[in-house]
This record gives C-alpha cells, sequence and structure tokens, in this order.
C-alpha cells in the first residue's frame, strides 16, 4: 500500500508562533517541510467580521502523521480554534518527491 501524502494548512497569529510550530514538527518528523506565508484573513469570530494579518503555514507529512501533528499544534498554538485542514497531495514529481517526504519524516507505528 502506497503512503498517502497530504500538505496541513494552519494559520497562526504571529511569526514568532509560526516558526514555533514549524519547528516542532520538523523536529519531531512529523512534518517533512513546513512553508510559512504572510496572509491576510478575513472570518467571522463570536459574530464579528474581523481582518488580522496572520502566517499560513503549508505543511507537508503524511496521512498517518495527521493525528500527532493536530495534538502538538492543539498544544502549541494560541488560537481557541486553530485553523487546521488537511489537503490531500493527488499529482506532483512523482519521482522525487514521495521518495524526500518519506526519508524526513518518523516512522509511523
Amino acid at each position: 500500500m502506497a503512503t498517502e501524502f497530504v500538505e496541513i494548512q494552519i494559520t497562526c497569529g504571529s511569526d514568532d508562533e509560526a516558526l514555533t510550530i514549524a519547528d516542532a514538527l520538523v523536529g519531531r518528523r512529523l512534518a517533512a517541510c513546513v512553508q510559512q506565508l504572510p496572509i491576510r484573513s478575513t472570518y467571522r469570530w463570536q459574530g464579528t467580521v474581523e481582518n488580522d494579518d496572520e502566517i499560513l503555514l503549508l505543511v507537508k507529512t503524511t496521512a498517518g502523521q495527521v493525528a500527532l501533528a493536530r495534538a502538538l499544534v492543539h498544544e502549541l498554538h494560541s488560537y481557541d480554534v486553530p485553523m487546521f485542514t488537511v489537503v490531500d497531495i493527488t499529482r506532483g514529481d512523482a519521482r522525487d518527491t514521495p521518495a524526500w517526504l518519506a526519508s524526513t519524516l518518523r516512522e509511523i507505528d
């Protein structure tokens, strides 16, 4: 059975928080790579429309690591309800990307 690769998308309220979460995910081998992008988010929170600068994390990992990654993010994140979505990676460079991702992630028991 082939390993299913995914991208987790997480928003953070500051550069420091984003870096802390990214370092923890990669350091614990729950992610092969985490990209950090500045974004502007518009959303409804507690009945009010909010507009905030945030950092979007794009986390490359496997489906088998999602639960551990989610637990770590909830432990480190400052938001009451962190945005945490998972997107299947269905296309890419089939020769190199899966091998690199698999080689950098921890073994799944």
